[in-house]
């Protein structure tokens, strides 16, 4: 899944792609992954992108008063082209959900929105202001924001009686973590992903608040400049304890452990995080609720 990183350098990416360029033509595709009709998304039409931002996982593409927003779920990407192909695409089984086409000074260059898999979550939205967007309207503060400061985060765990994996992962707590970067996020601060939130100590708070900027900031830096194609080895590779079960851990070379739920897993180093204790699956069921 696409997370904050991989967001923020597509972010990046489409601001040098797209910013002043017009709108030639909008291919809605995939009906499933449009959850706006009015404006239609063919309002874009004729008009230039101005401003391509991000709120948390969420991108934002401003073109004059309207605004393309896009949540990539777990499957979904753009795909940039210099030239994409001049037939219209045709609605089907396959990947590609929209495309957008440009005009001068490239013209027919644009991007595809797809989404891989048979699990279809992609939503795409044309509106006016992005708090009409639920996801948006309830997202907690950017990680990598001036105003998220170690007191800010201190504030946000405190009376939180979840675990803090589960935490970390809740989208109206922290905006742009996902189960990749919890997991690396918590490796970097020596943590289990079980530790109760509200029972961190001022240390273990500051530990994290560390951690956390560091592991998100490395990776934004490390997917700087690559081409959109590239960004997801780039995340792979990146990790250090995430989707590497039975690997060593970088760190003091420890079997990297998993554990599984329901259609996902966490990876974890128990010499690292949990003081030697191998932790049980059962358990894992409390952490997104």
């Amino acid at each position: 899944m696409p997370e904050l990183p991989e967001v923020e350098s597509l972010t990046r990416f489409l601001g040098e792609h797209v910013v002043g360029r017009v709108v030639e033509r909008v291919y809605p595709v995939a009906v499933h992954a449009l959850k706006t009709y009015d404006p239609p998304f063919t309002a874009l039409e004729g008009h230039s992108f101005d401003e391509v931002g991000r709120h948390g996982k969420f991108l934002d593409l401003r073109a004059g008063e309207l605004h393309l927003v896009m949540h990539l779920a777990r499957a979904g990407w753009v795909r940039w082209s210099d030239r994409l192909p001049e037939a219209p695409p045709r609605p089907g089984k396959g990947p590609l959900a929209l495309r957008v086409r440009l005009g001068d000074p490239d013209e027919g260059a644009g991007f595809d929105v797809t989404e891989a898999g048979s699990q279809k979550h992609l939503a795409v939205y044309v509106v006016r202001d992005p708090l009409e967007v639920p996801g948006i309207a309830r997202l907690g503060p950017d990680p990598l924001s001036e105003g998220f400061t170690p007191e800010a985060f201190a504030g946000l765990l405190a009376g939180e009686s979840r675990q803090i994996k589960g935490v970390l992962r809740d989208q109206g707590v922290i905006a742009g973590i996902g189960n990749a970067y919890s997991d690396e996020i918590l490796h970097a601060a020596r943590m289990s992903p079980f530790k109760l939130a509200a029972r961190l100590s001022e240390e273990e708070v500051g530990r994290l608040y560390e951690a956390m900027g560091t592991t998100l900031g490395e990776a934004v830096e490390r997917s700087h400049g690559l081409a959109l194609k590239d960004l997801k080895a780039e995340k792979k590779s990146g990790l250090r304890v995430h989707g590497r079960k039975g690997e060593p851990c970088p760190v003091c070379g420890d079997t990297i452990r998993e554990v599984s739920f329901s259609d996902a897993s966490m990876q974890y180093c128990p010499t690292c995080q949990t003081g030697g204790k191998i932790l049980a699956d059962r358990r894992m069921s409390r952490l997104l609720k």
